[in-house]
């Protein structure tokens, strides 16, 4: 069985325009999601490269597409936080552009993964992002980061109510999380290699 070889995932490039973006020459998978949910550190968890995504504990550091290419052709893209209200409003119009572009005409994009805090999940512009990704048709993986937060019959709480609300989504998948115990990393990487090598794949 082939695997797909996050730990090989290189930095290729970091785009502020849609010209900018790599050519589309393998399946992709995007993740995305309010600022300071931990998204960056999913990116380096899940690929075991600490240091690939850039985390920061400045909010709204990641302003551009980043692309990760992956060996076998795909890639991993890391969209802009959204939500963050400490940005220029025209930076923060530029980011709603730029992601919009990326989701309706990458058309390689296989999937969009969406971290979201256990804590606050489903906030008013995360189900924006699911509402664009429906109409769309495009699958979502909504990872419960930071659930080490709480106990574990807490978490399961919170995951199961997430799952209920969304149960009328389709192609909607929820799983916990956890960047610092790495609490669902083997279950994300599995999901991710389903969708960046459907026949085949998992990942490690």
């Amino acid at each position: 069985m082939v695997s797909v070889h996050f730990s090989q995932a290189q930095f290729l490039s970091a785009a502020h325009t849609p010209n900018q973006w790599p050519a589309a020459s393998g399946p992709e998978v995007a993740f995305a999601g309010r600022s300071n949910v931990g998204k960056s550190s999913a990116i380096n968890v899940i690929t075991g490269r600490q240091g690939l995504a850039k985390t920061s504990k400045t909010p709204g550091r990641t302003q551009q597409i980043i692309f990760f290419r992956l060996p076998d052709n795909g890639f991993l893209v890391d969209l802009p936080g959204y939500g963050y209200a400490r940005v220029p409003e025209h930076v923060r119009r530029h980011w709603e552009s730029l992601i919009t572009d990326y989701l309706s005409h990458r058309q390689t994009l296989r999937a969009l993964f969406i971290p979201m805090d256990i804590r606050r999940p489903l906030t008013r512009l995360d189900r924006m992002m699911l509402d664009c990704c429906r109409q769309i048709g495009l699958p979502v993986h909504i990872l419960l980061t930071k659930a080490d937060k709480y106990k574990q019959g807490r978490a399961l709480n919170v995951y199961r109510s997430v799952c209920r609300e969304l149960e009328t989504q389709s192609c909607t998948t929820v799983q916990l999380f956890s960047a610092r115990t790495r609490l669902g990393v083997d279950d994300a990487r599995e999901v991710l290699g389903g969708f960046l090598n459907p026949v085949s794949g998992t990942g490690n």
